[in-house]
This record gives C-alpha cells, structure tokens and sequence, in this order.
C-alpha cells in the first residue's frame, strides 16, 4: 500500500497539486462512513447504500468527445458517436479542473481494468464524491494491497460532478462532459453524478486497445456451464443481458465487457451493474438478493425516507435504476473472471413490434448482419414523446463505446467464430402475440428453458423452419416451451396485421443497414 506522502507524490507527478485529504483504496465500510456523513446518500433497510444522481440518471452520450490526436485520429470512426475535442480546448479544460481540485478532499482508487494478465489496463480513479470510489472498488478488479506499492496508472479517470463546464469557454456543449485523450492517457467527467460514466468511459478505452492487440472487444455478458462451455451474451440495456448470464446452474464471468484473447474469455470487470427496474424474487433472485447487501449501491432506487424501504417497480427518479455490486457476492463465479473460447453466442433483443422470433439459429452471413444492426426496440412510456414502439439499431451491440469502425469488431468476431467453430443464436426476450400494449413480453422461464436447450445441445438435431420475412431458422419443438410459441406468426389473432409489422421492421432493417455497404 502506498503511504500517505507516496501517493500525494505520485498524483504531483501527474499534475495534481495542493490537494487537500487523499483517501486512497479505502475499504467498503470506510466508504459508506464517508459518503452517509457528506450526505451522499442513505442507508436501506438491508444495508445496500442508496444514492441519487439526479438530475443525470443515464449517461450523457451527446457529451462524450475523443481529444483529436495524431497517434489515434486515423483509427477512430469521426461522427455522432465519436464527436472530436481539439487538443488545447481539452489542455485549457484540464487546467481549469486541476486548478479546481486545489485544496480539495479527493478519493483514490488504483484498480485493474482486464483480468487477463497478458492484456491488464491499470487503472486510477480520482474523484470528489465517496461513492464514486466505492462504485469503482465494486466495478472493478482489486489489486492486492502489497501490490499497490509499485502502481503505475496506465489510465486516469478524473471525476468531478461539482464541477460544471461552461461551453462558451470550455466548448463543450452542456455543464457536463466525458472527454478521453488517448494521448495523455485521461479521462475528464465533468458536471454529472451518474456512476456509470466512469465504467463505460474505461470500456470506451478497452475498445480502442484491445483491437489492436487482436482481442476481440465486446459489449456482452458471459457465463460457463458445468461441462466447461462458455456462453456470450450480447445486448442492450433491457435485452436481459444481466438476468439470463446470472444463472444459477452456469457459473458467471461477468455481466457486461470482456474480451476475446487467443487464450478464451476474460472478463474487464470485477463487477456487476444491474438495471433493476421491477426487479423480483421470483424471476431474478440471485440479483434480487444482492440489491439487498451491505456493499452494494442502488442508484436513483426509489427509497422510502422513514423505514428505508426499497420500492423496486417505482420509476420516481427515472426508468433507469441501478445497482452496483461485487461479483464476489454472487453464489456461483467463474475462478479467476475467465473462460474458454465460446461454445455458444446469444444475440439478445427485446422487440416491442411483437414479430420477432424467441429464438432463431443464425447462418454467418446472419450472424454479421443482426451483429453490425445491433437491433432492439423502446417501448411507450420509458421515454418522453415515446407513443409506439421505435426500433433502436446500436450497432455491435454497444455503438456509443466503439472507437473503431464497427467492420473492425465484426470481422474480428466472425474469424474468431469461425477459427473455434462458435454456434450463434438470435434471443427476442420482447414481446409476443402482438406488439407493446397489445401482446405480452415473453414469459422468462420460456427463455430460460430455450436458452437451456440451445446452450446444452439440445437444438443441434431438431427440425427448424424458415421464417418468412426475416429468413431466420426457428426450431419446431423446445422442451417445456409451448410449440406455439416458437414463431411468432401463430401467435398473434390477426395474421395480416403480423405480416404488415413484420414487413416494417425488415425495411426498418435494411434502410440502417444501407450505412455498411
């Protein structure tokens, strides 16, 4: 462990000056002593801490920038998602929040980001809020105390909610903004409390380095089997990703960024950040359980004041609520945050048109196309001005993290799939028997039971049927699924109105895919 004077050292050496109190690598319980006395948030009834991030309750993707540099600017796909921020603006930016942080108390966490050690990115995190730091202790890989003594940031993440950009000066375009220089190696987060800045932005420099060692990065969550197959699980937020890997009959991996080495699996993170918006026991206890754990930290969960009850299907704060726990406090963990190369790999979606199969084995060719549309749906109500379901097309199933041109993480996906003989399949875990606010979502123990059949080999000799719009293969018969339910068409009461919906979506389908041609 770094003492007080070597770590105060270390930070002048990276420009921080005259700062007040340094906490570094403080434990759980010292945490949540600091952050309940600055009042950064409350104790729950079962010991979670709950804290709120309002008025940003989701990431702000409109005010991320990459610093445009000459090492980097010619393998960064330049547009909506990767907007550049010239060199000096950010110099001028980082002076003025290194100037703001004099005579400030600030946390210190030194962690890992990578738990293959060919491909570890060390890490620090220097923040003004107690939380943050526990978020990231709970985010990330610890390093061993003794270990910390010879630390060596290989990127910072510096994280100021108090501190709002002015965009006349700063040339941002809000008060706040998530700004990574590959160069200087730094990430600035300014203005916004949302904890989950810090994990993507380091997710974001993970897609940029990772690629270029030939690892394959990827926005997924990933389990193994008790025969030792490994299982990926892409998706968006709401897809299921979280819930379907965290299976108590498969040990977890991890639950949202890992890469793919020449060697298997391995998970960046050391741990878990769950949306648990209607979380229950019955469908999900092991994450049920875990909102409940001293370490654990809900975000923006609805908190009743006097007794501290959670109220779990509340959307007071926003639709978008989180917890931030410790892999360690799940039952049942993969050894080490890793895993073989995958045997199976699950594209997730959640369709509110109602038209989309609850599970199809994808061809190579398929398996590119659902990869680069990255496709799920919002549904009325989760949104303002929301009324119908709208397709979300996201592509590799994580567009705003890529820096990359999305070809660079399909090709290397599919010659991995290829070289280790991986089987693909595409989840709609959205709804059936018509669309949002006519059909019902799938039920979960039918996903389970088709996920089960898929990954356990139980698919391999069934007899499938062609789709009719979207060419998809879907088996004909699951164990415990209802045969109805296993194309969509039959489940809904009025076919033609399936057929125009099905229709729609295939051209929503190929009018986003023109981009890629």
């Amino acid at each position: 462990m770094l003492s007080d004077d070597a770590i105060r050292s270390s930070l002048q050496l990276q420009g921080f000056s005259n700062l007040g109190d340094i906490y570094h690598n403080l434990s759980v319980p010292e945490l949540y002593e600091h952050a309940l006395i600055l009042e950064e948030g409350i104790l729950t009834e079962h010991g979670a801490l709950a804290v709120n991030s309002v008025p940003y309750t989701g990431r702000r993707a409109n005010d991320k920038f990459l610093v445009e540099e000459e090492s980097s600017s010619n393998e960064v796909w330049w547009g909506k998602v990767n907007k550049p921020f010239s060199r000096d603006q950010f110099n001028a930016l980082k002076s003025r929040v290194f100037a703001y942080l004099q005579g400030r108390d600030v946390y210190v966490h030194d962690v890992n980001a990578g738990s293959d050690p060919k491909y570890v990115l060390p890490v620090r995190f220097v923040q003004e809020q107690a939380y943050h730091s526990l978020f990231v202790k709970n985010m990330f890989i610890e390093i061993e105390h003794e270990q910390l003594t010879d630390f060596e940031p290989g990127f910072t993440v510096i994280t100021v909610p108090d501190f709002k950009t002015i965009p006349e000066v700063d040339g941002t375009l809000s008060e706040c903004c998530i700004i990574l220089s590959f160069e200087q190696k730094l990430v600035l987060i300014c203005g916004t409390s949302y904890a989950g800045e810090n994990k993507k932005a380091i997710f974001t420099v993970l897609n940029y380095l990772m690629p270029k060692n030939g690892v394959m990065s990827m926005h997924c969550s990933a389990n193994i089997g008790e025969g030792g197959d490994t299982a990926l699980f892409f998706g968006l937020s709401g897809t299921g990703k979280t819930t379907l890997s965290t299976d108590p009959e498969r040990a977890l991996i991890g639950d949202d960024e890992h890469g793919w080495s020449g060697d298997g699996v391995f998970n960046y993170e050391g741990g878990c950040y769950a949306k648990v918006i209607n979380l229950n026991a019955e469908a999900e206890p092991i994450i049920f359980n875990l909102t409940q754990k001293f370490g654990t930290i809900l975000e923006n969960v609805d908190i009743d004041e006097l007794s501290r009850k959670v109220d779990l299907d509340s959307q007071k704060h926003t639709e978008n609520t989180r917890a931030s726990y410790s892999r360690h406090h799940i039952p049942n963990i993969a050894p080490g945050n890793r895993g073989g190369h995958p045997k199976n790999i699950v594209f997730l979606t959640a369709d509110a048109f109602g038209v989309m199969p609850p599970i199809a084995r994808l061809t190579p060719e398929q398996t590119m196309f659902h990869f680069l549309s990255g496709y799920t749906a919002k549904v009325a109500g989760t949104e303002a001005g929301v009324k119908e379901p709208s397709a979300t097309f996201s592509t590799c199933f994580g567009a705003p993290f890529m820096v990359h041109h999305p070809k660079v993480y399909a090709n290397l996906l599919i010659e991995k799939i290829n070289q280790h003989q991986s089987k693909v399949w595409l989840v709609n875990t959205g709804w059936s028997g018509g669309p949002y606010g006519v059909g019902e979502r799938m039920k979960i123990r039918f996903t389970r039971a088709m996920l089960r059949a898929a990954l356990n080999g139980e698919l391999n000799n069934v007899e499938y049927e062609k789709d009719e719009f979207f060419d998809l293969n879907i088996p004909t018969s699951i164990p415990n699924v209802p045969r109805e339910v296993l194309n969509p068409r039959n489940t809904w009461k009025d076919k033609s109105a399936y057929d125009k919906q099905a229709k729609h979506l295939v051209q929503l389908f190929e009018e986003n895919f023109k981009q890629f041609l």
